[in-house]
């Protein structure tokens, strides 16, 4: 049975010890052992160069495609949101048919003032509650006070007087005065009252939350006005300064009740479903006619103007 082997240490000497230590503290060595670990990277994909094109903005797009006869229909902007109005008329008031035609001792005017009535409490109850933020408010005297807005807010607007206009009228309200009037001339002037202005319904709500209320009044108003537009070139489209016309309209009104800074301001208008259509607008077209010699003139050549085609 072999005998068993005892492995002894060998005692190295203390120089030989450093200059190892030395070799594995070697800076050169340790980035030298850096460079050969592999590092994973990210796969990226190689995209192919973007077709280059002839209009960097889309105003230049626009203008070529006019040119090229193309018609743009007119943008409508989505409205930002905004906490001192609403987007719209909540619970607009229903005209009766037949208002300001019919005789006060007609049966249906009797039967419409009989339903007005009954709606009448909804109201009362929303003057309480207007009148809690309110005090000054009167059904009776808001309706003059109403409308000497609605005569300020149609002068500032045939003024070009923007700054003033924002107060009277609500941001909702706005855009629908203005679109449209860039390259238009307006004259309106108020001249009657053929009726005295009345309040006809009161209404109240809350968005978002409870605390945040509106109020809203719709104001019949039975006036005469006359009202003139010309276009850029000073033609006439619609109207007539010397023909004032009798107009019936129902105006709503709108406040912010929660900010004691707000005021009563102009918010839209209610169009009933039995109105008269309005009066057509005359626009000014270019008359295509016949191709000329720089030695011709139009007055020797016998054309005819044709004439434009009806539309159904």
């Amino acid at each position: 049975m072999a005998a068993p082997t005892q492995r002894g240490l060998v005692r190295l000497p203390l120089r030989v010890c450093l200059q190892g230590a030395e070799s594995l503290l070697n800076p050169i060595r340790l980035a030298q052992s850096s460079l050969v670990v592999p590092v994973r990277t990210k796969k990226r994909l190689i995209l192919p160069p973007r077709v280059k094109t002839k209009y960097t903005t889309p105003e230049e797009q626009k203008e070529k495609m006019r040119a090229s006869g193309i018609v743009i229909p007119h943008e409508k902007l989505e409205r930002s949101i905004t906490l001192a109005c609403t987007a719209s008329i909540f619970d607009p008031y229903i005209p009766p048919e037949g208002d300001a035609r019919l005789s006060s001792l007609s049966k249906e005017t009797l039967k419409q003032r009989a339903v007005q009535l009954k709606q009448s409490t909804i109201s009362q109850l929303a003057i309480r509650k207007v009148k809690q933020y309110d005090p000054n408010f009167s059904s009776k005297t808001f309706p003059e006070m109403a409308q000497k807005i609605f005569i300020e807010a149609h002068d500032c607007l045939t003024n070009f007087n923007k700054d003033k206009l924002h107060s009277l009228v609500t941001e909702r309200c706005y855009p629908e005065m203005v679109r449209g009037n860039r390259y238009k001339t307006i004259r309106w002037s108020f001249v009657e009252s053929l009726e005295p202005p009345r309040t006809v319904q009161i209404r109240h709500f809350t968005m978002m939350n409870k605390d945040n209320l509106y109020g809203q009044v719709t104001v019949r108003m039975h006036t005469r006005q006359t009202v003139v537009i010309y276009d850029q070139f000073g033609r006439l489209m619609y109207g007539a300064e010397d023909v004032p016309k009798d107009v019936l309209e129902y105006v709503v009104f709108e406040r912010h009740l929660v900010n004691p800074y707000s005021s009563w301001r102009l918010h839209g208008k209610i169009v009933p479903s039995w109105a008269p259509p309005k009066d057509p607008i005359f626009q000014t077209v270019m008359i295509p006619g016949p191709d000329l010699d720089p030695s011709q003139e139009f007055d020797e050549l016998q054309h005819e103007i044709p004439k434009p085609e009806q539309m159904q």
